[in-house]
């Protein structure tokens, strides 16, 4: 399971760095590298959404650590 916990954060931080270049530079890194709107390019996209929705399980896990 840590190495889920792992790949889930580490796509989730490739997208959050993707969203800073659009919001500073305007630049879609995912774009620029697989195009605008490819298959390749929607399927990172997924990805990110997926692991971004899995890790709000992290939560959880924040208050489990909080209680003891």
């Amino acid at each position: 399971m840590k190495y889920a916990n792992c790949l889930a954060l580490t796509i989730v931080i490739i997208g959050a760095v993707n969203w800073g270049l659009i919001g500073l530079f305007s630049f879609n890194l995912v774009a620029w590298l697989f195009g605008d709107m490819t298959l390749l390019s929607r399927i990172v996209y997924s990805l990110v959404g997926i692991c971004g929705l899995y890790l709000i399980s992290f939560y959880g896990l924040l208050n489990k650590e909080g209680a003891e």
